[in-house]
C-alpha cells in the first residue's frame, strides 16, 4: 500500500503557505505537509501589528484586485478559499500625489506605472523630451530582449519623466531605480506590447487596452483586521505542521525524495520527505541549491535586493490633504520616497477622535547607509519631512513604529526572467520534485507570490503522481 505524501514547504511567507493550502486542495488525502519558518514569525512581508490600540500594517498594505489579463487576482481567490472574500474592503481616497519641487502634484492620469500613454497629459508634472517617440518603423524591443525600464523611456520621452514620473513609481514598488530594473519582471504588460508597437505612447495604450476595466472597479484591496488574517486562514486550511525558528540548512538527494537537515550545526534534525517546495529568498535558495543544483543555484543567485525601513506615526488631528499619500523623486533630496496616509486612504480605519495613522517608507537601493540610524532619528526624520512636504507642521505624534525590512525587495536587472527560467528548467530536468516560488524569481507583490506558490504545489503533485481528489 502506498505510503502518504510528505512535502516539505521551506518558507513560511504568502507563497509557501498558498503552496500549503494548494496542496491541501491537490494532494491525496493523508498527505504530510510541514512549514519550515526560520524566524518565529510566518507571513514574511505580511505583517498587521498594533499602534494607538489600532490594527496597522506593518509590511504590505494591499492586493491588486485584478491580474494583468483582467481576471480575478490570485489574491482574491485565495481569500474566497479561505472564506475572507466578505472582509475584502477597497480605498476610499485613490488619488495620490508625487512631490515636485517641494510641493504635492496629482499624479495624472493615463499612465501605466508612470510611463504615460498621452504625453500632454502628464505635463503638469514632467516635460517629455519633444519629437522623441516618433515611428521606427519597427518594435520599440526585439522578440526575446529585455531593457531597463529607465533606459526605454528615457530614451522615448526624456530625463524628466524618468525622474519625476516612472521612478518615483517604481521606487515605490521596489525601492529602486528605473535604470536598474527589467522591463519584462517589472512591467510585462509593456514589455509585451512594446514587442509589437513601434512607439512607447502605442505600447502603453495597447498595454491598457489588453486589460480593461470597468470604470468604478476597484484596483486595491485589503482585509479588515488585517493581512496577517490571510496567513492565519491559511496556515488553518492547509492542515499544515508549522516549524518556527527552524532553519533549512542542507537540502541532499535520496533515492524516495530529499534529506532537510533542520536546526542548529550541533544538533541537527534530519528529515525525510518525497517533495520540496522551496519559498525563500533567492540567496538562501541558492546556498540550499548550490549542493544539489549548481546549475540552479548560479540562475537564482545573482538576484540582489533593497533593505526598506517603514516608519508608521499616530499623530492626532493633523491637517491632512484628501490624498492616499504620495510619492517622492529621488531628485527632491528626502529621506521618504513614499508616504500612505492609511485613514484617509482607507475608510474602515477612520477614527471618530480624528487621530491619523500615517506611514513613510524609508530607503533606496545603494542608500542603505541612511538605515543605520536609530528608530528615533527614523522617525524625526520621517516627521520633519512629511510637514515640509504638507506645507504645515504636523502635530507631535502620540505613538510611533519602526519596522526594518533587511534584504526585503529584490532589484530585478534585465534578463532577470531568462535566468530563471534556466535555472528552473535545469532543476526540474534534475530534480522534479523541488521546485522555487516567491517573489525572488516571479515578481513582487501579494497575487504574484500566491500565483508562484500555488504553481509551484502544481508542480510538485504532478511530479509525485497526480492528484487522488
Amino acid at each position: 500500500m502506498r505510503q502518504p505524501w510528505r512535502v516539505a514547504v521551506v518558507g513560511g511567507g504568502i507563497a509557501g503557505l498558498a503552496a500549503a493550502v494548494r496542496l491541501r486542495d491537490r494532494a491525496p488525502a493523508g498527505t504530510e505537509i510541514t512549514v519550515y519558518e526560520q524566524s518565529g514569525a510566518l507571513g514574511g512581508k505580511l505583517r498587521t501589528g498594533e499602534l494607538a490600540g489600532q490594527p496597522v500594517e506593518f509590511g504590505a498594505e494591499s492586493f491588486l484586485m485584478r491580474d494583468p489579463a483582467g481576471a480575478e487576482s490570485a489574491a482574491v481567490a485565495l481569500a474566497r478559499r479561505l472564506g475572507l472574500a466578505e472582509k475584502i474592503v477597497h480605498p476610499t481616497v485613490g488619488q495620490a500625489a508625487l512631490v515636485v519641487n517641494g510641493g504635492l502634484r496629482p499624479i495624472p492620469g493615463g499612465t501605466l506605472v508612470g510611463v504615460p500613454g498621452d504625453l500632454d497629459r502628464v505635463t503638469s508634472v514632467a516635460r517629455p523630451l519633444a519629437g522623441a517617440d516618433t515611428d521606427g518603423g519597427r518594435p520599440l524591443v526585439g522578440p526575446d530582449a529585455d531593457v531597463s525600464v529607465g533606459a526605454l523611456v528615457r530614451s522615448r520621452f526624456g530625463d524628466e519623466v524618468v525622474e519625476r514620473l516612472v521612478d518615483p513609481m517604481l521606487g515605490g514598488v521596489y525601492a529602486g531605480r528605473a535604470d536598474d530594473l527589467s522591463l519584462v519582471t517589472t512591467m510585462p504588460a509593456l514589455a509585451r506590447t512594446a514587442r509589437v508597437e513601434h512607439t512607447l505612447t502605442g505600447a502603453v495604450r495597447a498595454a491598457q487596452a489588453a486589460a480593461p476595466r470597468a470604470p468604478g472597479a476597484p484596483v486595491f484591496g485589503t482585509l479588515v483586521g488585517g493581512l496577517s488574517t490571510l496567513i492565519e486562514a491559511a496556515v488553518t486550511a492547509s492542515g499544515a505542521t508549522v516549524r518556527r525558528d527552524a532553519a533549512v540548512r542542507e537540502l541532499t538527494p535520496t533515492d524516495t525524495g530529499w534529506r532537510l537537515t533542520v536546526g542548529p550545526t550541533r544538533e541537527p534534525e534530519l528529515v525525510d520527505v518525497d517533495a520540496v517546495v522551496l519559498a525563500v529568498p533567492a540567496r538562501p535558495a541558492a546556498r540550499l541549491l548550490a549542493g544539489p543544483a549548481p546549475v540552479a543555484a548560479a540562475g537564482v543567485g545573482e538576484l540582489d535586493y533593497a533593505s526598506v525601513a517603514l516608519v508608521t506615526l499616530a499623530v492626532p488631528q493633523p491637517q491632512l490633504p484628501e490624498l492616499s499619500g504620495f510619492l517622492v523623486p529621488s531628485t527632491e533630496g528626502l529621506l521618504i520616497k513614499a508616504a500612505t496616509f492609511f485613514t484617509t486612504k482607507w475608510g474602515h480605519l477612520r477614527r471618530p477622535d480624528g487621530m491619523a495613522l500615517v506611514r513613510a517608507s524609508v530607503g533606496r537601493y545603494g542608500e542603505e547607509a541612511h538605515l543605520q540610524r536609530p528608530d528615533a532619528d527614523l522617525a524625526a526624520t520621517v516627521h520633519r519631512e512629511l510637514s515640509a512636504v504638507l506645507g504645515t507642521p504636523l502635530p507631535a505624534p502620540v505613538d510611533g513604529h519602526v519596522q526594518r525590512w533587511g534584504g526585503a525587495l529584490p532589484q530585478y536587472a534585465p534578463g532577470h526572467a531568462d535566468r530563471v527560467a534556466a535555472a528552473r528548467t535545469a532543476l526540474r530536468a534534475a530534480h522534479p520534485t523541488l521546485v522555487l516560488a516567491g517573489a525572488g524569481y516571479d515578481g513582487v507583490g501579494i497575487p504574484v507570490c500566491v500565483r508562484s506558490g500555488e504553481t509551484a504545489a502544481e508542480e510538485i503533485v504532478t511530479a509525485l503522481g497526480g492528484s487522488a481528489r
